[in-house]
């Protein structure tokens, strides 16, 4: 079987498969905690409690989304020593450290404050609690740096030497950290981050609104959301553009790629769409825009945008994954744009909250953040092949002498554990989305202006009578 199965193959679908499904869960738990910490300001500054019964709401997701974040990225460490020791141990003196700080920051700042945040409702002040809230949300932020920090130095390495042994040892630890590419890919992810969370809130505002229930709860979930896509939809479209054309200037082969472009060209044309062939080592099909892709990448009509072919084939990424992943990461960051303008335009006239279509087109837009991040993490790591760090480190070169069998095993336990243990996890996750807030619940429990207990089993009284 050996002889048919390709451990480094196995070992790029195993870690593949394992990091699209982790990646969903700290993209949408970034924004949502800083969501929440929003929630529990305007809480604080206006003594409204449709603001708690929301923020009580959405706190349960969060915590479901944050434990499945935790467990999936344990996995992720784990597989850098079983199917990647060779690059653990070349890169670890680099590596090693910034992901020691991702840990210390999650374990240490996070989960500290994550217990108040969860469970400290009436056993703190509700400025403590806010306080709480509002350390986890940065505490996310501090987690992607480092994290988006060390996948950048893998992209754009600096501050580094390497021994004879092809062993990295830092020689400055601000070029380490700040490496050239840093900056574009963290503003990009935390952006996509928030994008994310903001559809899926607006999803279920949609929702909501659809059906008639929690329509004082909907109304605020989407107007936040919408204020969230109208101003950061074209920002993330900007960034992109800057990020892009940093990549141009690290990373060239993987432009090319994105682009589908073979030959030199000058005022290349932007290939909306099209077949890539690497065998014939041409992009059939094409429907192409005139001089578009020069301009944006040049910012020229007449400049120069290298194709493929100045690159031998074995230092090519796979251009069809590439291609394909980038136009839908594109794609879809249009129908972010259009769904925020149309949310402005809608507010403005005073009709966002009872226009069924667009709340239909919210509801049915909720996960597009998710393939958007999926998208464009295939795009960045799977256009950096055929190397882990980039010019360095080939990826064949990095691998761990595991049998492929032993590879194939693993991965289809992890296909079996992950649908089942994330599969549940879900489940219950779209159960919270689907039930809505607790009203007469967090109306109580959610207020700490009510301290006595009788009074609050009187209440609980009465209501049950009127009803």
């Amino acid at each position: 079987m050996s002889s048919v199965l390709d451990p480094l193959i196995l070992s790029r679908i195993h870690f593949a498969f394992t990091v699209s499904f982790h990646i969903i869960f700290p993209a949408f738990t970034i924004g949502l905690a800083s969501w929440l910490a929003m929630l529990k300001f305007l809480h604080l500054k206006t003594g409204k409690n449709v603001y708690m019964q929301i923020y009580r709401h959405w706190i349960k997701i969060f915590a479901v989304s944050f434990a499945m974040g935790v467990v999936s990225g344990i996995m992720l460490s784990y597989q850098f020593g079983t199917n990647w020791s060779v690059f653990s141990k070349n890169t670890g003196n680099i590596l090693g450290p910034l992901m020691g700080y991702e840990v210390l920051t999650a374990f240490f700042l996070e989960a500290s404050f994550l217990g108040i945040m969860l469970f400290g409702h009436n056993r703190v002040s509700e400025r403590m609690h806010f306080v709480a809230t509002l350390i986890v949300a940065v505490g996310t932020l501090i987690s992607a740096f480092w994290i988006l920090s060390a996948n950048s130095w893998m992209h754009t390495p600096a501050g580094y030497r390497i021994d004879a042994d092809g062993v990295f040892y830092p020689t400055n630890w601000v070029e380490v950290v700040f490496n050239p590419s840093f900056i574009y890919r963290y503003t990009h992810m935390i952006m996509a981050a928030y994008l994310t969370t903001a559809f899926v809130i607006a999803g279920v505002a949609g929702y909501y609104l659809i059906k008639g229930i929690h329509k004082d709860h909907a109304k605020i979930m989407l107007g936040m959301a919408m204020i969230t896509i109208s101003i950061l939809s074209p920002l993330q479209i900007l960034a992109g553009d800057l990020q892009g054309l940093k990549t141009l200037e690290y990373q060239p082969a993987k432009v090319a790629a994105m682009e589908g472009i073979w030959e030199n060209e000058r005022g290349a044309n932007l290939r909306v769409f099209g077949v890539p062939d690497a065998e014939d080592e041409v992009t059939k099909y094409s429907i192409e825009i005139p001089y578009l892709t020069g301009l944006i990448l040049t910012h020229s009509l007449d400049e120069e945008v290298k194709g493929l072919k100045n690159w031998p084939k074995d230092e090519r990424p796979p251009v069809a994954i590439v291609f394909y992943a980038f136009r839908i990461m594109v794609g879809l960051g249009f129908v972010m744009l259009f769904i925020g303008i149309s949310g402005a335009i809608l507010y403005f006239k005073g009709k966002l909250f009872n226009t069924r279509w667009f709340s239909r087109a919210c509801l049915i837009c909720s996960p597009i953040g998710f393939i958007s991040i999926i998208s464009g993490w295939f795009v960045a790591e799977v256009g950096r092949q055929p190397y882990l760090v980039y010019g360095l480190l080939r990826t064949k070169d990095a691998l761990s002498p595991v049998p492929a069998e032993s590879v194939l095993f693993s991965l289809i336990t992890f296909i079996c554990v992950y649908s089942m243990v994330f599969g549940f996890g879900l489940y219950y996750v779209i159960r919270l989305m689907h039930n809505g807030p607790d009203v007469i619940g967090d109306a109580i429990v959610g207020s700490h202006n009510l301290k006595d207990p009788v009074a609050i089993i009187d209440k609980k009284s009465k209501r049950g009578k009127d009803a």
